[in-house]
């Protein structure tokens, strides 16, 4: 029987701080990607990246957050609602789920069972979760009014030496709002926070053991870390009131490195926090004033706890995204030094930490390590990150939905006063003015690979001729290649994983198709009236090498030949080629001495792009549609239309001796869009299906001439493609619901007598968007075609060799396999040694923004 597993989902992040979220003990993340949630093990040694999507939301994700167990979480989206998905038998279900909010959820808290939820419609609900058998729901006990403030964040915790239970809350005004919850159940408000300027976007609650300076009788202490679109992380403490212990307000300046407690560095800093800002407001204002508020216990009395301010952490540039501290680990010290996680829009990724960890009263928070771009120009800014592998790791997400990824090197260093190091330091004066020598934990971080993926739907895909890589095309502006990459011997064997390996075009216009030439050179097309023509330098000739990917497409290819890379110039849409003389040529590497690894995200962003050496004009509006024929000697290209005049194929000969000049006269006869075509294999016949429900053949005789013309459908033909075998038989899928297959009739010697019918036509539940054949199974004489639905379905058929005109179901993706949204392309992997015997792999690009390689072992009968 036949069945299917996934080789590779490249797919990107939401653009909300609250869509992924880590298990602490796994290491295993979720994060939604458009309308799905999708599961990455980043604790993989292999790196394959994303494992599996699931499947349920209508709307695009805005949150995900795990639950205690490793085998529970929870989403919510934009229409507002919430669902809980669980791991039954290694197998992902939507166990519940619930129309919590009216408008799209911005927050969730999860803490102990429950789970609050804050939305649009300014409102806080609290839920549980109800089992009943086999059955579970989401029971509401509670709706909390928020006076017309949208909830940005929510966070739960455990009180200091208390078994109740705390709610902080931003929204969009300037403060944080404080809830305690009763004995019977419900959240009341205890206390509102001010001191941020902007509204609060991101909290953090870190509940550790007290440090060696607190009382005695105070076991836990409890730090809240809040971030504001001010630019500013604050950090407030709370104890209980009888263990109040004196506050250490600080503050830090990032950009300086390392900060001295210098007596007037602070007089300084607090006379200037009374000036007055340009728009004649108050200054940044501190206040160390304790706020008070209480919790009832079970018995009747009231506990009472302390609210204080306690450092102010200056760094970022732009809006503080997330916040998130650094678990401790089970060998660590209870006196090691806390550290928090900080990412903004300015690009950057800072982790904090006080220079005296024994010492809470006089201690200053510095920026122990810097990551990211400088101006988020790469990648756009950071939307979240947080810590994997039980602090081992950072990981964060960007603007571009690509995920970039840090791991920690451990060691260990004495250093004395004056001989710092600029990662981190710390070196405390005692009452003489003598340094001691303090033991300072040096973190040395490199990067590693994490998951890249489109931000926008995936127009586009296209094998290279050899069947090494696949480029995609997306409305993200950006062309992708991705290939089959080593990552060495693991386990004692070699493994190899799809990775993306390059972004050759970063454009100004959405890229809506893409062909290959040949296997270093491809023609893209965009909303615009040109197409624009690639070919590899050396640089991506050199990183095919170093992975051992694409031998069958480089050969014996000197990339020592070609331009060393390519840059965009501001405000252009073209791409330069750079020399190896060039002042701005990038240092290169001989193969041998290169990183054997796929490229990170701000490489992908930055130092991957192909050099335009052509445009192909002659459309009158923007391009739709692009084919190459099986040689690669010519392409078809079509523009939207509305009139005949415009409804047009253009063929184009692709050798730079002809400099890719148009090849007879537009093929005429539509009246609408063309939004497919393809060459057949022997190049005798160009196909094209248009949104005017016809599809029409077109023959080589000196120029292309009509060769038959048809009315098949009762709505717009999405697709079509040719069978492999030269035998005149193609497809046609529609919205109708409907995939028609149409063999030759009459003897075929002239245009006149050559017809086509429909000799098949299989009915879809929903409109059938992509088609694609399989070449036939030698052994099994069987023909195989799949088929790309609207609703993101994907089935594969077969058909006997003799009979085109029987087709039955083989095989049908499980819903974690297939998009979420409808099939844009999907096409069959060219055979490659990589494929076995009785086995295809399938490319499916989506609405979804998702990029899949599928695996199928075909039935042997």
């Amino acid at each position: 029987m036949a069945h299917a597993t996934s080789l590779y989902i490249s797919a990107s992040a939401n653009r909300h701080p609250h869509a992924a979220s880590v298990h602490s003990a796994s290491s295993l993340v979720a994060f939604g990607s458009q309308n799905a949630v999708a599961l990455w093990d980043s604790a993989d040694v292999h790196d394959k990246g994303i494992f599996q999507t699931l499947p349920g939301h209508n709307a695009e994700v805005t949150c995900v957050k795990w639950l205690e167990t490793r085998d529970a979480l929870v989403s919510a989206d934009e229409k507002g609602v919430i669902r809980l998905w669980r791991r039954v038998d290694n197998q992902w279900i939507s166990a519940a789920s619930v129309e919590a909010h009216s408008r799209s959820i911005s927050a969730l808290g999860v803490h102990d069972g429950l789970i609050l939820s804050g939305a649009s419609d300014a409102t806080l609900k609290a839920w549980e979760i109800i089992r009943e058998g086999d059955k579970e729901s989401f029971g509401l006990y509670q709706t909390i009014d928020m006076k017309r403030r949208f909830p940005l964040a929510i966070e739960l915790s455990r009180l200091p030496a208390s078994e109740a239970v705390i709610m902080a809350v931003a929204s969009t005004d300037r403060d944080i709002k404080i809830f305690t919850r009763t004995p019977d159940g419900q959240f009341t408000p205890s206390l509102t926070v001010q001191g941020h300027e902007d509204w609060v976007r991101c909290l953090a609650f870190s509940l550790s053991a007290a440090s060696l300076g607190a009382p005695s009788s105070q076991t836990e202490t409890l730090t809240l870390a809040s971030g504001s679109q001010d630019g500013y992380t604050r950090l407030w403490v709370i104890n209980p009131e009888n263990s109040m212990s004196s506050p250490s307000t600080a503050v830090t300046d990032a950009g300086k490195g390392t900060g001295e407690p210098e007596d007037d560095l602070l007089d300084a800093f607090e006379r200037s926090l009374g000036e007055l800002g340009s728009d004649g407001s108050g200054g940044k204002q501190i206040s160390n004033r304790s706020h008070l508020f209480g919790v009832p216990n079970a018995d009747g009395s009231t506990q009472r706890y302390t609210l204080v301010f306690d450092a102010l952490l200056i760094g970022h540039e732009g809006t503080v995204t997330s916040v998130s501290w650094r678990p401790s680990s089970p060998h660590q010290l209870a006196s090691a030094s806390p550290t928090l996680l900080t990412t903004s829009t300015d690009g950057s990724l800072i982790l904090w930490s006080p220079t005296s960890p024994s010492t809470s009263a006089a201690s200053l928070w510095i920026n122990r390590q810097r990551f990211g771009d400088i101006g988020g120009g790469k990648i756009g800014g950071f939307v979240g990150a947080f810590w994997g592998s039980a602090g081992k790791e950072v990981m964060g997400w960007g603007w571009g939905g690509g995920w970039k990824r840090w791991r920690e090197k451990e060691k260990s260093e004495k250093t004395e006063e004056g001989q710092r190091n600029s990662q981190a330091e710390a070196v405390r004066d005692n009452e003489e003015g003598e340094a001691d020598a303090v033991e300072v934990e040096v973190e040395t971080w490199e990067e590693h690979g994490a998951v890249t993926g489109h931000q926008g739907p995936v127009k586009g895909i296209a094998w290279d001729p050899s069947g090494s890589y696949i480029i995609s095309a997306s409305l993200d502006q950006t062309t992708r290649i991705h290939g089959l990459a080593g990552v060495g011997a693991k386990d004692g064997k070699d493994e190899q994983v799809w990775h993306e390996l390059a972004r050759p075009q970063i454009h100004g216009y959405d890229l809506v198709g893409v062909v290959w030439v040949d296997p270093l050179r491809f023609v893209s097309i965009a909303d615009e009236k040109v197409a624009r023509v690639f070919d590899a330098p050396g640089g991506f000739i050199r990183t095919l090498k170093g992975l051992g990917v694409g031998a069958d497409a480089v050969g014996s290819v000197d990339e020592h030949a070609r331009p060393v890379a390519a840059s965009l110039p501001p405000l252009g849409l073209s791409n330069k080629a750079i020399t190896e003389d060039a002042d701005n040529a990038p240092p290169t590497e001989d193969a041998a001495e290169a990183p054997v690894r796929s490229p990170f995200e701000g490489e992908l962003a930055s130092a991957t792009l192909w050099p335009e050496i052509e445009k192909v004009f002659g459309h009158g509006y923007e391009l739709i549609s692009i084919a190459a024929s099986k040689s690669g000697k010519r392409i078809a290209t079509a523009c939207k239309a509305t009139t005949p005049e415009h409804a047009v194929v253009r063929v184009y000969e692709t050798h730079e001796a002809t400099q890719w000049r148009p090849l007879g006269e537009p093929l005429a006869g539509h009246t609408l869009t063309v939004t497919r075509i393809a060459f057949s294999p022997d190049e005798r016949f160009v196909l094209s299906a248009s949104r005017d429900r016809t599809w029409r053949i077109f023959e080589v005789q000196e120029g292309f001439a009509p060769a038959a013309a048809e009315k098949a459908h009762a709505r717009i033909i999405w697709d079509c493609a040719w069978t492999h075998e030269n035998d005149g038989i193609f497809a046609t899928a529609s919205r109708d619901k409907t995939v028609k297959i149409w063999q030759p009739t009459g003897p075929g010697s002239g245009n006149a007598e050559r017809k086509w019918k429909a000799i098949a036509t299989i009915k879809t539940r929903e409109a059938a968007t992509a088609v694609d054949f399989l070449p036939i199974d030698v052994k099994t004489s069987r023909r195989r075609m799949a088929i790309g639905l609207e609703t993101g379905e994907v089935l594969i058929y077969r058909s006997p060799r003799e009979q085109p005109e029987k087709w039955e179901v083989e095989l049908a993706l499980d819903t974690a396999l297939m998009p979420v949204d409808q099939v844009h392309r999907l096409t069959w992997r060219p055979p490659h040694r990589d494929v076995p015997e009785g086995v295809g792999h399938l490319a499916i690009c989506s609405e979804d923004r998702s990029l899949r390689i599928i695996s199928v072992v075909f039935s042997p009968e």
